[in-house]
């Protein structure tokens, strides 16, 4: 089921997501509805808090954003507590946006490399190691469960450029191509 995105100014963006065990109940129809809305909105990933959902789950498929004949080096998979154990002091900057902030992009540094801990979705463990686009777009996913926004690692003079289309879409002011859904109105 397509689920609506939530939008900048919600709460749930904000909070640190809970940790998810065996006997979280509909883990597969929420994973199977968090990747139809992930791929209804053309994004390349999404976080439970993105779609109201407190938890520590994110899925990223970088395949779709890798050159004809380097899909191969992209990633399709569930994060599931995921816990980032190392970064590379090496920062590049690159252009990000996001599915709760739409109409928004800036550019955001972040490690080339990183080691990270995580379960899938049966919870079997894993700690790997990523590089380039895929670890750029975990790093954004992780941030979205610990409660962080691409927007507050944007440059001073970036921020304010953008604070006014922020506030629209706190308002409900903006338009996408699929669901969003907002703060509610006093």
């Amino acid at each position: 089921m397509i689920l609506p995105v939530y939008a900048y100014g919600q709460p749930v963006l904000k909070k640190e997501g809970a940790e998810v065990d065996k006997n979280f109940e509909g883990l597969s129809d929420l994973l199977e509805d968090m990747w139809e809305t992930m791929y209804h909105a053309q994004g390349i990933g999404i976080a439970a808090p993105q779609i109201g959902r407190s938890l520590k789950i994110f899925l990223v498929d970088t395949v779709q954003a890798m050159e004809e004949g380097e899909e191969d080096k992209g990633i399709k998979k569930a994060f599931l507590n995921a816990e980032i154990l190392e970064e590379d002091d090496e920062l590049w900057a690159y252009e990000e946006g996001c599915l709760s902030i739409p109409n928004v992009k800036g550019d955001v540094e972040r490690s080339d490399k990183i080691k990270i801990k995580y379960q899938d979705e049966n919870f079997n463990e894993y700690i790997e190691e990523y590089s380039g686009i895929n670890a750029r777009v975990i790093l954004h996913e992780y941030d979205h469960i610990m409660g962080k926004l691409f927007t507050e690692k944007l440059k001073p003079l970036k921020k304010k450029m953008i604070s006014r289309k922020l506030d629209q879409i706190k308002k409900g002011k903006v338009k996408a191509d699929y669901r969003l859904r907002f703060v509610k109105s006093k």
